[in-house]
């Protein structure tokens, strides 16, 4: 009997073990890869940034933490962190406000207007960054040569917009460059959303705000804070957008960072920059995917409606 019960024991712990060793042989790749170029390089950084720069451009001994003083201690170093943090979330919220209305449509709109909903947003990859921020320099140029003011000015707006070579400029065209990277995973969500929902939602007397808020938003959330995620990282890693368009109002830390390298010569300096990037993004990584988790465990599998009290009379 003890040697019977011991067979099915093994028998039923050995398949498990096998599938954790195959798992892990086949994640040793991707985890040798994120180690050799993110891991690694992000251990250099820090090393770099805890050094001392000689006179004679040497690095080395004695560690130290005043570069990370004289980031965080205030002046112009910590008001570009702000604000790279600033337009990072303001290209967040903007590109949310417009992936909505574009990935509803991807979904629930007819296959013709699907396709050319999928064509428009997909299309601006295919175009070099550069390129795209060469277009917006042109489009919200200060000068009435700019594409934005002489609009205004043909519709009898004679008071110029400044918009280039500020904060504003580069959330604009953050969100455009960053837009698809949010839009297509937000799609993948909707679509799994039974139209059932919706129905009953509505035969239950909510409206389509009520409806959206209590079911396609709740239900669409991990493709949402995926596509966030991936928007809010990039472009607070973004150096070519601020670079061409921010101008010193909306300059941001991967400017920073290039200026302290090919410009001051500030290795340890610019290496404190790079860390702080990196973190950000880590940051942005685990707490979109504590946000994912949390609203997953606090939002059933079939969503809650509350329904609309009908009038005395007009219940069924």
């Amino acid at each position: 009997m003890d040697a019977s019960t011991t067979t099915l024991k093994s028998s039923s712990v050995n398949p498990r073990r096998r599938k954790q060793v195959l798992a892990a042989i086949m994640a040793l790749p991707s985890l040798s890869f994120l180690l050799i170029f993110m891991a690694l390089p992000a251990a250099i950084l820090l090393s770099y940034s805890l050094m001392t720069q000689s006179d004679n451009g040497s690095i080395g001994l004695p560690l130290t933490l005043e570069h990370y003083r004289r980031l965080f201690a205030g002046g112009t170093y910590l008001g570009i962190f702000y604000q790279t943090l600033f337009i990072a979330v303001a290209t967040s919220l903007l590109s949310i406000l417009m992936a909505y209305p574009l990935a509803l449509t991807i979904t629930n709109g007819s296959k013709l207007m699907s396709r050319i909903t999928i064509i428009l947003v997909v299309a601006p990859l295919m175009v070099s960054v550069i390129v795209r921020t060469y277009g917006w320099q042109i489009l919200l140029s200060n000068g009435p040569q700019g594409g934005l003011n002489f609009l205004l000015h043909q519709l009898g707006i004679t008071s110029l917009i400044t918009l280039l070579n500020t904060k504003w400029a580069v959330i604009i065209a953050s969100a455009h460059v960053f837009l698809p990277l949010l839009v297509l995973p937000l799609a993948s969500s909707l679509a799994r959303i039974k139209p059932g929902y919706l129905e009953a939602a509505q035969m239950l007397g909510a409206t389509s705000l009520m409806a959206f808020l209590r079911i396609t938003l709740p239900l669409s959330l991990p493709g949402l804070m995926a596509g966030v995620t991936i928007v809010f990282t990039l472009t607070s890693a973004s150096y070519i957008t601020p670079a061409m368009i921010g101008g010193p109002d909306g300059m941001m830390l991967g400017v920073l960072l290039e200026q302290q390298i090919n410009t001051v010569y500030d290795w340890p300096m610019g290496a404190t920059i790079g860390f702080i990037m990196v973190a950000i993004a880590l940051a942005g990584h685990i707490g979109g995917n504590a946000l994912t988790r949390r609203f997953a465990s606090t939002t059933s599998a079939t969503p809650r409606v509350v329904s609309r009290k009908l009038p005395a009379g007009d219940s069924a």
